[in-house]
């Protein structure tokens, strides 16, 4: 079986699928070349990020495509129903990425509660002239022990993030749809576990109570945070959103940011990535990074590596 790596992937897992008898091409193809490339050179299965396009009139002039591999959790950018009703096989990696992404929610967490986002673009201006001011400036910083962090989807990244804020000594709230209650267990280093339960509680009581909330839903056709929703948020609270663009209304966040109602914002992703708003980029109360969630050296082994376990175990079998 021959397989396109369009987007990359990680030696370790192009290894592993050789080793299984599946040929790894790891080129990247434009997209009004892809229909030719996957034709001419008889692939049989694609594997992509965030990257590549797979839509309905893609998908319908590839008509020897078995296997469509997400590396990663999302799955916007690919016609699943169509894919599934012409016998494609669509697999995604929801576990690997988990701790990568949650990482980044609190490395822009802690760069909001502490003006680190505003402080890295003015200390380099100002250091040296207005040391002190900034000094001033920046000394009401929060810290996170102690407050609540309401997270919204309580999938794989979800728990990964409520680890992360029970282990910083942060409450922890959640809304999700599906799941009501949870036992999170906690494993540190040196094989000590601790296991805490939580229980869901509604949206509308998760805006009201969270000093910060992180949204970990998929793509949809709503907003789960739009004007109505900032309108029931704690005074002075801090967004983060590293998921996907769409589930926050930005016009709204401005709007919340500029009156007082958010303090800060964290952003991954962007309603119109990739050309992110002008508006969003160079506004002082938001940390910004260029949806790099799963970018790390270990989760795209950690990636790979679960997708091509999924591919020996589906097309081996």
């Amino acid at each position: 079986m021959i397989l396109l790596a369009n987007d990359g992937l990680a030696q370790k897992g192009k290894e592993k699928l050789e080793a299984a008898g599946f040929t790894v091409n790891v080129v990247h193809v434009a997209p009004e070349q892809i229909v030719n490339y996957i034709n001419e050179h008889k692939v049989e299965g694609i594997l992509v990020r965030s990257n590549t396009e797979l839509s309905k009139e893609v998908l319908q002039k590839c008509p020897n495509l078995k296997l469509i591999g997400r590396l990663g959790v999302g799955l916007d950018k690919v016609d699943v129903a169509f894919a599934e009703s012409k016998g494609i096989k669509v697999i995604n990696t929801p576990k690997a990425s988990a701790n990568a992404v949650a990482e980044l929610v609190f490395a822009h967490l802690l760069s909001g509660a502490r003006f680190l986002y505003d402080a890295n673009r003015n200390m380099p201006l100002e250091g040296d002239s207005r040391f002190l001011a900034l000094k001033k400036d920046y000394a009401k910083g929060s810290e996170l022990k102690g407050k609540t962090l309401g997270i919204i989807g309580l999938g794989h990244t979800g728990t990964a993030v409520a680890k992360k804020a029970l282990g910083l000594g942060m409450r922890v709230a959640f809304y999700d749809r599906k799941i009501k209650e949870k036992s999170i267990e906690l494993s540190f280093y040196d094989g000590q576990r601790l296991t805490f339960d939580l229980d869901g509680i509604t949206l509308e009581e998760l805006l009201q109570t969270s000093d910060y909330i992180s949204i970990h839903v998929p793509k949809s056709q709503e907003y789960i945070i739009g004007k109505r929703e900032l309108g029931l948020v704690k005074k002075g609270v801090g967004i983060i959103n590293v998921s996907r663009g769409g589930t926050l209304d930005e016009v709204a966040l401005v709007d919340a940011l500029e009156n007082g109602t958010v303090a800060f914002a964290g952003l991954d992703v962007f309603e119109s990535e990739p050309t992110p708003e002008i508006r969003i980029l160079m506004h002082s109360s938001i940390s910004l990074s260029p949806h790099l969630g799963a970018s790390t050296l270990e989760a795209q082994e950690r990636i790979a590596l679960e997708l091509a376990d999924k591919i020996i175990d589906s097309f081996k079998a």
